[in-house]
């Protein structure tokens, strides 16, 4: 199980996920309202990591642009070395 701390931006021209040095930025095109932009973020960033959705959790921050995601059944090396080959 690994822990990943992403940066959320909602209303973007289109959903990515990408890194930035040592942080993770998902651009979504939902609007920050009502969890929209959080789960499409969520499955962006499963859809990244080539896992199911439903293994990709969130812990902290469903009304912050900082949220934590554990995703289930991959090491925190795993995770890294995955969004990396994005």
């Amino acid at each position: 199980m690994a822990l990943v701390t992403v940066r959320v931006r909602p209303g973007a021209v289109r959903t990515e996920v990408r890194v930035e040095g040592l942080d993770i930025r998902v651009s979504v095109r939902a609007p920050a309202e009502a969890g929209r932009a959080t789960e499409e973020a969520r499955r962006a960033l499963a859809d990244a990591l080539g896992v199911p959705a439903s293994r990709v959790v969130l812990r902290r921050g469903a009304r912050s642009r900082v949220k934590q995601f554990e995703v289930q059944d991959l090491a925190a090396d795993e995770v890294r070395v995955r969004l990396r080959a994005t």
